[in-house]
C-alpha cells in the first residue's frame, strides 16, 4: 500500500476545490498546477484563528569563514554562540524534528509533523535545484557538491542541453544553533570549555604555526590569530582550537606542560586529543569543512589501545569528507563558478592536497591501499599563493610573533612535497599492489627520471631560519625515501622485458642506487643532529627513516665481516635518532624495538660491540647516556611475550619485495 499523501495546509482555491496537493508553500503564487493550466491562482483569505499556522524557519546570518560560524560553544559567560559575532539573544533557537523520529502526540499531530517534514525535504531539494540553475532564492552558506554526471542534479542537464551546470554550490544552512543542556553539561565535565592559560595558548599557537602549518596548512591563520589577539579565543571554533593545540604540544617548552599541570608532553598531548575528540563527537559540529580540518590534524594520534589505527581512521574520514564536499574536483571545470570565492578556492586546494599527502605517506608507512585515485580528480595542483592567501591581512607584528619569517620559501617546499607525494603514489601503484602487471624496464626508468627531476635543493642559504633549514632537510628525507621504495623490489626481481644477460648487472646498479639513497639519509640525520634541529621533528618524521633502516638491515645479511659491521653502524645511527624521537612519538618506540630485535637476530655476535662504538662516536659529551641495552634488544617483557611472532616480523622486515607494512604484523601479536 502506498504511503499516504497530504494536501498542503495552505492551498489556492483551485487546488482546494480539486482536492489535490498545492505547491503554494514552495513556489508561491502561482502554484505549479495553475501555471500549467494558465489559470488565475487565487488564495482565499482566512482568519488567523482558523488557519493552521505553518512555522517559517529563520536562518541565522553567518560569515564566509567555516571556522567562524560552525561551532556551537559557550564562552566565558556560558552564552551559547553559533558565531563569535552574534549573541544568543540576537538569534532564534532552531529546533527541527528529525525525519526519522517525529514527535507523536496523537494521530493529528503525527500527520502534521510528517507533513512538515516532507515540506522541509522538498524545500531542500528546491534550494539545490535553484542553486544549480544559478537562480537561488537566498544566498547560500553551506558548500554542496552535486556529484559527477550521474549526480543528484543530472536530471536538470536534460533541460539545458549543451550547457554544463556547476557541481559546487552554496545552499542555505538549516543547522540547529543550540546545544542541549545534557550535551553542554557533558562537554563542561570533559573540560572542553576550559582553555589553557594565556601563556600556554600563546606558546601553542606559536608552535603550531612555526612547526606544523608549513607542512599541514589546514587552518585559516588570520582568523584564529585575530581571535587570540583580541582575547576571545574561547569564541573561536573550539574543535579547531583543541585540534591545533593537540598537534602543537610536541613543540612547546616543557615548562609550559608543567605550568598546565602535566607531567610530560605525551600526557598533555593525550589530554588535548581527548578534548578535541570529545568536541568532534559531541559538539554538534555540522560544518564539513571544520570537520575536515579537525580530522586532518587528529590523524597524528597514535595509541596502543587501538593497535595504532587512529591515523588511518582519521585520514579515512578526511578523504570521505573531501569527496563529499567535492574538493577532488575543479569547481571551475565547466566555467568560472562565481558562487565560490577565491578565499574558498585557496582553502579547498590546501585541504585536498594535504589530505592527498597524508593518504600517500600513510599508505606507504602502514602498508594499506591508496584511498585516492587521481583518475577521479581534476583539481589544480597547489601553489604558493594557496598557502599565503589568508596571511595578507595579518599585522606585521603578529606575523613576526607567530609565523616563520621565510614562510614564502616554506610554501615552495610544501608545493614540492605535494609533487613528490604524487610520485610516491605512482611508485606504490607500480611496485606494491597485490594484483598488478609487471612493469617494463622503460616504465621503471621513466618513473625514476620523474623523481630525479623533483630533487629538492642540496644546499641551503646560510641566512635561512632554523625552521626553514629543518624543512629543507625534511624534504630531502622524503625524496630519499621515495627513491629507496622505488629501487628496493628490484634487488630480487627484474622487469619483464629485461634480457637475462643484462639482469645481474641491472640489479647491481639498482642496489647501488638504493644503498646510496640510504647512505644519503644517514648524512641528512647527521646534519640534523649537528645543527640541533631534531627538536623540529614532526609526527611523520620517524617513518621517513624506515626505508633507509630496512636497506641497512638487509645489507647486514651479506658481505665480509667488516662490510657488515660498517652497514650495522649506519643502522645504529638511525637507531639513536629514533631513540631521540621516542621521547615524543609513540610510533618511534615501536619501530625501534622491531629493529633492535632484527639486529639481535642477524648480527648476534657483533651487535653489542658495534652499538657501543656507534654510541661513543655519535653522541655528544653533553648528551644523556642512552639505554644501550635497549638498542640491542627489546625489554625482557617483550622478549617473553613475542618470541616466534617477533621472528616472523623480522622476516617480513627483511623481505625485499614488500612495502613498510609493520602495523599489520604488529597488530597480529595482540589478537
Amino acid at each position: 500500500m502506498s504511503a499516504r499523501r497530504y494536501r498542503s495546509t495552505v492551498a489556492c482555491r483551485s487546488c482546494r476545490q480539486r482536492k489535490v496537493r498545492c505547491s503554494l508553500n514552495l513556489t508561491g503564487v502561482p502554484c505549479i498546477r495553475c501555471a500549467q493550466d494558465h489559470a488565475d491562482c487565487v488564495v482565499d483569505t482566512r482568519n488567523e484563528t482558523n488557519r493552521r499556522h505553518v512555522p517559517t524557519r529563520q536562518r541565522p546570518r553567518s560569515s564566509n569563514s567555516p571556522s567562524d560560524r560552525a561551532g556551537v560553544y559557550p564562552g566565558e559567560n556560558n552564552t551559547i554562540r553559533s558565531s563569535p559575532r552574534i549573541e544568543a539573544s540576537q538569534r532564534p533557537a532552531l529546533h527541527r524534528v528529525p525525519a526519522e523520529s517525529p514527535v507523536v502526540t496523537g494521530s493529528r499531530n503525527s500527520e502534521s509533523g510528517e507533513r512538515f517534514t516532507i515540506q522541509d525535504e522538498e524545500r531542500n531539494g528546491l534550494e539545490i535545484a535553484e542553486a544549480a540553475l544559478g537562480k537561488p532564492e537566498q544566498a547560500g552558506q553551506v558548500p554542496f557538491y552535486t556529484g559527477d554526471k550521474t549526480g543528484i542534479t543530472s536530471t536538470l542537464t536534460l533541460c539545458t542541453p549543451g550547457e554544463s551546470l556547476p557541481r559546487h554550490l552554496l545552499i542555505p544552512s538549516h543547522a540547529p544553533t543550540s546545544l542541549s543542556e545534557e550535551d553542554r553539561a557533558y562537554l563542561t565535565s570533559k573540560g572542553v570549555f576550559s582553555l589553557p592559560g594565556e601563556e600556554a595558548c600563546n606558546s601553542l599557537l606559536q608552535a603550531y604555526f612555526r612547526h606544523v602549518h608549513p607542512i599541514m596548512p589546514v587552518i585559516e591563520a588570520d582568523h584564529i590569530l585575530h581571535f587570540f589577539h583580541i582575547g576571545r579565543l574561547c569564541e573561536y571554533n573550539l574543535l579547531l582550537v583543541w585540534s591545533v593545540f593537540f598537534v602543537a604540544v610536541n613543540f612547546v617548552p616543557y615548562n609550559i606542560c608543567e605550568l598546565e599541570g602535566y607531567e610530560s608532553r605525551k600526557a598533555m598531548k593525550a589530554a588535548m586529543y581527548s578534548r578535541a575528540k570529545c568536541m568532534y563527537d559531541n559538539g554538534g559540529e555540522r560544518n564539513k569543512i571544520v570537520l575536515l580540518q579537525a580530522s586532518l590534524l587528529l590523524g597524528f594520534w597514535h595509541s596502543e589501545m587501538d593497535e595504532h589505527g587512529q591515523p588511518w581512521y582519521w585520514t579515512g574520514l578526511s578523504v570521505t569528507l573531501c569527496q563529499i564536499l567535492g574538493l577532488h574536483r575543479d569547481p571551475d571545470v565547466a566555467r568560472y563558478n562565481t558562487s565560490i570565492g577565491d578565499r574558498q578556492r585557496h582553502l579547498w586546494r590546501r585541504l585536498w592536497w594535504t589530505c592527498f599527502f597524508r593518504d600517500r605517506w600513510l599508505s606507504l608507512t602502514l602498508g594499506r591501499p591508496l584511498r585516492i585515485d587521481l583518475d577521479d580528480c581534476d583539481v589544480p595542483m597547489p601553489s604558493v599563493a594557496d598557502m599565503l592567501s589568508d596571511l595578507i591581512d595579518v599585522p606585521e607584528s603578529m606575523f613576526a610573533t607567530f609565523l616563520p619569517q621565510d614562510l614564502s620559501l616554506l610554501a615552495e617546499y610544501w608545493v614540492l612535497l605535494i609533487n613528490l607525494s604524487r610520485l610516491l603514489g605512482a611508485v606504490l601503484t607500480m611496485n606494491y599492489k597485490p594484483i598488478r602487471p609487471k612493469p617494463s624496464q622503460s616504465q621503471v626508468e621513466a618513473l625514476e627520471a620523474d623523481i630525479l627531476r623533483c630533487s629538492p635543493p642540496d644546499r641551503h642559504d646560510t641566512e635561512l631560519s632554523r625552521p626553514a633549514r629543518f624543512y629543507l632537510y625534511h624534504l630531502q628525507l622524503h625524496y630519499q625515501a621515495i627513491l629507496i621504495v622505488l629501487y628496493r623490489p628490484y634487488a630480487t626481481e627484474t622487469p619483464d622485458d629485461l634480457l637475462p644477460a643484462h639482469q645481474e648487472q641491472w640489479q647491481q646498479t639498482i642496489r647501488r642506487k638504493a644503498d646510496s639513497a640510504a647512505s644519503r639519509t644517514n648524512d641528512i640525520l647527521d646534519v640534523l643532529a649537528e645543527e640541533n634541529l631534531l627538536e623540529y621533528a614532526l609526527p611523520m618524521t620517524p617513518p621517513l627513516l624506515i626505508p633507509a633502516m630496512q636497506m641497512h638491515l638487509l645489507n647486514c645479511r651479506s658481505g665480509s665481516p667488516l662490510a657488515r659491521r660498517l652497514r650495522l653502524s649506519k643502522l645504529n645511527v638511525c637507531m639513536m635518532v629514533m631513540e631521540e624521537f621516542q621521547k615524543v612519538y609513540t610510533v618511534a618506540s615501536i619501530y625501534r624495538v622491531i629493529f633492535a630485535k632484527g639486529i639481535q637476530q642477524i648480527c648476534p655476535e657483533e651487535a653489542a660491540e658495534t652499538i657501543n662504538a656507534a654510541v661513543s662516536v655519535a653522541v655528544p659529551a653533553t648528551a644523556p647516556a642512552p639505554a644501550l641495552s635497549n638498542l640491542v634488544a627489546p625489554p625482557i617483557s617483550h622478549e617473553l611475550e613475542l618470541g616466534a611472532e617477533m621472528d616472523g616480523m623480522v622476516d617480513a622486515l627483511l623481505d625485499g619485495s614488500t612495502a613498510l607494512n609493520f602495523w599489520e604484523t604488529w597488530g597480529q601479536l595482540w589478537e
